[in-house]
């Protein structure tokens, strides 16, 4: 493959993706707490992304387009941009696969994604982002400069296929779990996760609808569902959530999130950290914001997303250790398991 299809894929390309990943990426558990299912007074299914290779599902989509790249493709090298997950989903599937990778991130990018993306051996060139350089704008400069093929981080029908294997996996874990109707909170920046999870969801567990959760203040998702056009977010930067900071629903992933997504949820900070703190308590897994604010949708807005059961797809794992606790202390719980 020299050039990326601009259409978007089907769930035959999911099944594609997915083979291609087998044996390469991880099949993540389907979690469950009895008492995380107590604090939020009905089920809660955690789909744990964060313990996928590079800490993230965006190894997924990146070996899913890396391992289709013809061999004049590959040999010119790659390039990505991204605050830090996509980066190292890239810059491992490149080390994996044996290719040069360049990956543009913010200045501000948490430093244990930083420091990650170049210890798998990539070549990471920094960008303002607080001053609004744009990262695309240094990136096709790049391309141009190093004739480098463009990974994107989520409009790219081989990665949203590739993202779509997290969907193929929860069909049959939530159908193993008995959970054949729910909704299924997915962290959402440009949609390429919840496209390819909703693709899948709607071919192989049609009870299952995706629901995009995003940071207050973030969330053009939500109100591009609720105008029926897509919405741009004013800010690029301010939220702890930074995995998910995108300003607005890709051109791909758009008409599939139209199609196939329940209303949108916006999340504060505090819900996030919240989630963050109970996924370490009860199901031992460490989170960043933007990897939380699925959970923080599914336990701190049933009105929005009623049910018996719910399901969140627990995007990432990969924030800085002094910043996850100083996010997760909280002087108290009640007796529920909830932090105040």
């Amino acid at each position: 493959m020299s050039e990326v299809s601009n259409t978007a894929p089907d769930f035959s390309d999911l099944r594609s993706a997915a083979e291609r990943l087998e044996g390469r990426a991880v099949r993540t558990p389907l979690l469950e707490s009895p008492l995380m299912n107590r604090a939020a007074g009905r089920r809660v299914l955690v789909k744990a992304e964060a313990l996928q290779r590079t800490g993230s599902f965006k190894f997924r989509g990146a070996w899913s387009h890396l391992s289709m790249l013809d061999d004049p493709t590959a040999a010119r090298g790659v390039l990505a941009y991204s605050s830090g997950n996509h980066a190292q989903g890239v810059a491992c599937a490149a080390q994996m696969l044996g290719l040069k990778a360049t990956i543009v991130m913010p200045k501000d990018a948490p430093a244990t994604k930083v420091e990650n993306t170049r210890a798998y051996g990539a070549d990471v060139v920094l960008y303002d982002r607080m001053n609004r350089e744009s990262r695309e704008e240094l990136g096709a400069r790049l391309i141009e400069e190093r004739g480098l093929h463009l990974v994107k981080p989520y409009d790219d029908p081989l990665v949203i296929a590739g993202q779509g294997s997290v969907g193929l996996e929860l069909a049959q874990q939530a159908h193993d779990a008995g959970v054949e109707n729910a909704e299924v909170s997915v962290c959402c920046g440009g949609g390429g996760l919840a496209s390819g999870v909703a693709l899948a969801l709607a071919e192989d567990a049609p009870g299952l609808r995706v629901r995009t959760a995003e940071p207050e203040g973030f969330d053009d998702w939500a109100r591009s569902l609720q105008t029926g056009a897509r919405q741009r977010n004013q800010e690029s930067a301010g939220s702890i959530c930074d995995a998910i900071l995108t300003p607005e629903p890709g051109e791909l992933t758009w008409p599939i999130g139209q199609r196939l997504f329940g209303p949108g949820i916006a999340v504060t900070e505090l819900e996030a950290r919240k989630a963050m703190a109970m996924a370490l308590r009860h199901l031992k897994i460490t989170l960043e914001p933007g990897g939380a604010v699925g959970l923080a949708a599914a336990l701190f807005h049933p009105e929005e997303m009623p049910g018996d059961a719910v399901i969140a797809v627990a995007t990432g794992g990969n924030v800085d250790a002094d910043r996850f606790w100083e996010w997760t202390r909280f002087d108290t719980w009640d007796g529920n398991g909830l932090p105040h």
